[in-house]
């Protein structure tokens, strides 16, 4: 996922915008984009304004010139935008509700995007067997940069405290309440609802889980390893023993979340 901030609707600033996206994540020849017209009211207004942008003259040569195809959805159908579609919604309504009531400078609101983009990047995709003791998990971070994303250390600030030299701090509770908000709903997409109505295979020996931690900061997941299980009478498992990089753990089943491996992986 990859989030850009743009000054306006203009196509100046959109060609600007593009161009830093390419400079930074490299050259491409295809994009893709929805093209839904159900927008009312001001959602009406950006879509016109979208739409004439990259119809502008400006823009196509540029991108007939750079040999750069663009794809539009057929109209109405947001669904066929798969993954990037659900992501980009999900992250405008936590994004939406960590904001509230906040005013932001340009570079602040900047900084806060960058945020955003490393805590949704640096999801556990599935467990990477390299070594028995080791935790090392596939995220979207991999793709980007080859390695898993990391980012500063921040005091725990709910509110902001500072004053006008330190407005900087005003992003900490922003990007806390994101991270906390998010975390929690791709926690509880990895459990299945269809658990509720037929049975599941209970975790085994070796499997790799997220556990979930309240006070995990952001863009760090705690992970473990199941290295025993206590099955009840009727067979089912809701305690397990787990092993982390700390020490060992004893969570129940609820609290955990299966991270795919092996041939899982092609289901993702």
């Amino acid at each position: 996922m990859h989030l850009e901030l743009a000054g306006d609707l203009s196509s100046i600033a959109f060609i600007a915008a593009f161009k830093r996206f390419t400079n930074r994540r490299g050259y491409c020849q295809h994009i893709y984009s929805e093209n839904d017209t159900n927008f009312v009211d001001a959602e009406k207004e950006l879509r016109l304004a979208y739409e004439r942008c990259i119809r502008d003259e400006r823009v196509s040569s540029y991108f007939a010139n750079a040999q750069i195809f663009w794809h539009f959805n057929p109209p109405s159908a947001p669904h066929m935008g798969g993954f990037w579609e659900g992501g980009i919604k999900r992250i405008k309504y936590h994004l939406k509700r960590a904001l509230d009531t906040s005013l932001l400078t340009y570079e602040e609101f900047a900084t806060v995007l960058t945020e955003v983009e490393a805590c949704v990047n640096s999801r556990p995709i599935c467990f990477i067997p390299t070594n028995v003791n080791d935790f090392e998990v596939l995220t979207p971070g991999h793709f980007v940069i080859g390695e898993p994303l990391k980012g500063l250390p921040d005091p725990d600030v709910e509110v902001f405290k500072g004053t006008i030299f330190q407005r900087w701090q005003i992003i900490v509770p922003i990007r806390q309440h994101f991270w906390n908000r998010w975390r929690d709903e791709y926690l509880v997409s990895l459990q299945r609802r269809s658990k509720w109505i037929r049975s599941t295979p209970s975790l085994q020996k070796d499997d790799i889980v997220i556990i979930h931690e309240g006070n995990v900061p952001p863009t760090k997941w705690k992970l473990g390893r199941v290295i025993g299980t206590s099955p009840e009478t009727d067979g089912q498992v809701r305690v397990v023993n787990v092993k982390t990089s700390e020490g060992e753990l004893l969570r129940p089943v609820i609290k955990l979340s299966l991270l795919p491996t092996k041939g899982d992986i092609f289901s993702i």
